[in-house]
């Protein structure tokens, strides 16, 4: 991968790879119309005809010199609009843009009910007005009280901490990993990008009845969310056995302790 500004004759190489439906490039395996129009593999997927010509895409006409020309040209990131200065070979390219800084930013809440999506600048803006039921606490040492920790089912506590000219979310979240077997798993994440998370740490402790629990790491950035870091386990994970050890009426207290990392 390349960056900095695409030439003009770069430009008009990759632009004879612009799909004529969704504008988009099309990357090998390259397929064209009887009359050589291309079109890409997602869009070929649903149209019954070529989107140029009108003319049957079928059968399957492989486009093997285009196929030469593409793993020769250098491709931009599709974020380039919002920033990515990136060119990168086709073979690269999709795996880049999951994880490009200048994607899209989901709304960072647990479950998949809310479908926003905008810039980083708007997150906090929208979870001020969407989800108006999370509380924000002051300060790098607080305490995420998280109530009714004996309810059925999955269920998640979210709750944002402001500190550092930062925002953070403090996300609990109970849910059947196992089959039978329930157990929470607490994170952190920044209001930000991956690159300003790296500049903090983050503690999370149990603690009560002469017994502790912590864990220690580098906050998330939304970018990245939760359920990875759940599936591998990389956060505070405990069963509710435990739970019920420092629980206090069915309420969970959590010791959450954010601070900066020295350069």
């Amino acid at each position: 991968a390349l960056a900095g500004p695409m030439l003009p004759q770069h430009h008009e190489l990759t632009s004879l790879f612009e799909c004529p439906v969704c504008f988009d490039y099309v990357l090998p395996p390259i397929l064209q119309c009887q009359a050589g129009h291309l079109v890409c593999n997602q869009c070929r997927q649903k149209l019954s005809c070529c989107p140029t010509c009108r003319g049957a895409l079928t059968p399957s006409i492989r486009n093997l010199a285009m196929e030469k020309v593409a793993s020769a040209v250098l491709f931009p990131c599709k974020y380039a609009t919002t920033g990515c200065s990136l060119t990168l070979h086709h073979t690269e390219k999709p795996e880049h843009e999951d994880i490009c800084e200048y994607r899209p930013y989901s709304c960072p809440c647990p479950g998949a009910s809310c479908k926003w999506q905008g810039s980083l600048e708007a997150v906090m803006s929208h979870l001020m007005h969407a989800h108006k039921s999370i509380t924000t606490l002051q300060g790098e040492d607080i305490v995420f009280l998280a109530t009714d920790i004996n309810l059925p089912g999955a269920v998640d506590w979210v709750m944002m901490q402001s500190c550092f000219g930062h925002h953070f979310m403090l996300v609990l979240e109970k849910q059947e990993k196992y089959e039978g077997h329930q157990q929470f798993f607490a994170i952190v994440l920044l209001i930000g990008t991956r690159k300003q998370a790296e500049n903090f740490a983050y503690r999370l402790e149990l603690n009560g009845n002469r017994r502790r629990l912590t864990w220690e790491a580098t906050p998330r950035s939304i970018h990245d969310g939760v359920s990875a870091a759940i599936m591998n386990s990389d956060c505070l994970v405990f069963d509710t056995a435990i739970a019920h050890l420092f629980a206090d009426n069915g309420n969970l207290g959590i010791n959450v302790t954010i601070s900066t990392c020295c350069p």
